[in-house]
């Protein structure tokens, strides 16, 4: 039975009703010895506790998405069958144009929010340059099947989620593709392709996006096999333009790491609470030793970087959660990099999916100027205490009015 499925989840509620009846009935009705009778009881409480704390467990990993299956809870998962040392660029050499071309099989997606706003594509890539096996997951824009766009190349995001977490977070738990599908229809938001691809490739630990040899090729896998089965089965725009990469916590750390890394992949990055060095999740491979920390840390690559990327950044944090780590790389940042910092206060809310969910809108809509080939950068609003009459939802999107100034880079 899938962890996620509905009949699961109907279970332990039948489950539940069961253990919170048995007590009620059965408890003074026992019969036997005391030693017996306290034996019964006990199980009958240990009964009802266990389905109560499954229950709630279970709603909360399907309305997060931390945990797409038995062997991501378990701890049993394994999704890299090499890792190889592939050098500096992630390749190992190899003339990616000269790959021939991915072919994959893809079926319509499973779980909550998949079949909403057109319904959610999976396919199982095996990356010929990674080594990783893991499922990409894909949603096509109302454009992508017009008569009118059938010659039209679309512009692409990978979404990523935080650790623990599903590929299918962006779609499961932010309803990214259900508020994004008219906003796209009116023309507000680009027609971006999201592309969501498996981030958890190692049991009971994070990868960072980083590479590893011997480990994992994980930057390898987000940032070459992914985008070539991309560019290979679906209308998608050329890297570098028209490609970014976006993701929260965790996500937000390598969204901004692969941009910085490989400018020559994509044009942007956004980060909702995210962070720089790779500490900040404390399962992190990339943080286990100082050289591998350096080797991942954006601010430290964007500030040791030969030539500035032609890249633009938005990021968006609370104070101590995103918000001192986003200033830090705004303030190193120069020409042709453009920062866009989005100050979030305490009030609206924590790290979680009610705080990033309103910022889906917001971001986009900056993604659509930005890979609309418009790289000038975007003031950042000062942070001043919040005006009183704004909703919870313009707070943590952003878009809440503020007194004070608004400063440009």
């Amino acid at each position: 039975m899938s962890l996620t499925g509905t009949p699961f989840l109907y279970t332990l509620i039948v489950l539940a009703v069961v253990a919170l009846a048995l007590p009620l009935s059965l408890w003074s009705r026992l019969r036997g010895p005391r030693a017996l009778r306290a034996a019964a009881r006990m199980l009958m409480l240990l009964f009802a506790q266990g389905t109560a704390v499954a229950l709630v467990f279970v709603l909360v990993n399907n309305a997060n998405n931390l945990y797409d299956n038995w062997a991501d809870l378990l701890g049993t998962g394994n999704h890299v069958q090499q890792a190889a040392n592939l050098g500096a660029d992630g390749t190992g050499g190899i003339a990616l144009t000269r790959l021939p071309k991915v072919r994959q099989t893809f079926r319509p997606a499973a779980g909550p929010g998949m079949r909403a706003a057109g319904g959610v594509e999976v396919t199982q890539l095996k990356g010929r340059v990674s080594g990783v096996n893991a499922e990409v997951y894909v949603w096509l824009p109302p454009q992508y099947r017009e008569p009118a766009y059938r010659h039209h190349r679309f512009p692409v995001v990978e979404v990523l989620p935080g650790y623990p977490g599903s590929a299918k977070a962006w779609f499961g738990s932010l309803h990214a593709h259900e508020q994004l599908l008219p906003l796209m229809r009116s023309g507000q938001v680009a027609p971006f392709i999201l592309v969501a691809p498996r981030t958890t490739l190692l049991a009971g630990v994070d990868t960072g996006c980083a590479n590893i040899p011997g480990t994992v090729n994980a930057d390898s896998w987000l940032s070459v096999d992914v985008p070539k089965m991309v560019t290979d089965n679906f209308r998608a725009e050329p890297a570098p333009q028209g490609w970014a990469v976006a993701g929260y916590s965790a996500g937000a750390h390598c969204a901004v790491k692969l941009a910085v890394a490989h400018p020559d992949r994509y044009r942007a990055a956004v980060s909702l609470s995210g962070y720089n060095d790779p500490i900040g999740e404390r399962d992190s491979l990339a943080a286990q030793n100082p050289a591998l920390r350096a080797e991942n840390n954006p601010f430290l690559l964007l500030r040791k970087a030969p030539t500035p990327p032609r890249i633009s950044l938005y990021l968006s944090g609370q104070p101590h959660d995103g918000y001192e780590a986003a200033v830090a790389l705004e303030q190193i940042a120069k020409a042709p990099t453009s920062v866009h910092v989005v100050y979030l206060p305490k009030s609206a809310g924590g790290h979680n999916m009610a705080l990033w969910r309103p910022q889906v809108i917001p971001a986009f809509r900056w993604l659509t100027l930005i890979t609309g080939h418009t790289h000038s950068a975007i003031g950042r609003t000062t942070p001043p205490p919040p005006p009183t009459g704004t909703t919870p939802a313009q707070l943590a999107s952003g878009t809440a009015p503020r007194a004070g100034t608004t400063r440009k880079r």
